[in-house]
């Protein structure tokens, strides 16, 4: 913002020259000049704003939006929406897997930044809405022979179970219920044309897209965290990286999971 005094100055320059003029049309005998023709410029069209764009797969042409849930109550506003999710995630996994697994607050915002952020090379940790598994990463071998350990499977057990225990249909309808809260909160991210479920859609075919890798997995430690020995791995997305840290058995029922999911909100066959 413009310092006070170079605005007076402006203002006082501006004052002098109206003044100036002024004596000159006096000495003129206020005769004033002829009018100066000024040029006509055509007219600009008024830009129009972006349209929404077209949903590859609109909700409301998904499976689980066809299945009444049983509950047709306004929705809350976005702000205030968190009580209403807890209720609803507490039907699918129970009060106590709410209170372990998941973090209480902001919860539509941190669903969808954390869905956008998975293809991306970092998730960052504060957006996540569900907890991580406890206990450190395993690893096996020594120096230039270290593998991701065979028993750092087991850190992901109770997350797997809790999922494959979740009824895929009831979590795609609520999914549906709640999208309009979801669709905002994805728009205000900074998509304001964009389709949260075609997000989801791509990020679920991403996923899926992880290869499936047998047999033990070589990391290196150039600092502090690990990392793939093989560049083509270390250069996929944190989601791809994260499955492939699981172990191949887990990838796979990840996978069957998420395909499920998938069949509920879209009717197009998923690409993997």
């Amino acid at each position: 913002m413009s310092d006070d005094r170079t605005i007076w100055w402006w203002v006082l320059g501006a004052f002098v020259l109206a003044a100036s003029g002024g004596a000159w049309w006096w000495w003129q005998g206020r005769t004033p000049a002829p009018p100066v023709a000024q040029a006509t410029l055509p007219e600009q069209p008024v830009a129009e704003p972006p349209k929404p764009q077209a949903a590859e797969h609109p909700i409301e042409a998904a499976p689980a939006a066809l299945a009444a849930i049983g509950d047709s109550a306004p929705l809350p506003a976005l702000a205030e929406s968190d009580s209403a999710l807890r209720t609803a995630i507490a039907s699918l996994i129970g009060e106590g897997a709410l209170v372990e697994f998941f973090h209480m607050t902001g919860i539509a915002a941190k669903f969808v930044a954390t869905v956008d952020n998975l293809p991306r090379a970092k998730v960052a940790t504060k957006i996540l809405p569900v907890r991580g598994p406890g206990g450190a990463f395993i690893v096996d071998g020594e120096a230039d022979a270290r593998v991701i350990g065979a028993a750092n499977a087991g850190r992901y057990a109770v997350h797997l179970r809790l999922a494959e225990a979740v009824d895929s249909k009831r979590a795609a309808a609520l999914y549906v219920r709640f999208y309009p809260l979801l669709q905002q909160a994805y728009r205000e991210l900074g998509y304001p044309q964009g389709n949260f479920n075609d997000r989801l859609v791509a990020v679920i075919d991403h996923l899926l897209a992880t290869p499936a890798i047998e047999g033990p997995v070589r990391v290196v430690q150039p600092k502090v965290l690990y990392e793939f020995a093989d560049p083509e791995l270390e250069a996929r997305s944190a989601g791809q990286k994260l499955l492939l840290r699981m172990g191949a058995a887990n990838v796979a029922r990840v996978k069957s999971r998420l395909r499920e999911f998938r069949r509920q909100i879209t009717a197009a066959p998923p690409a993997h």
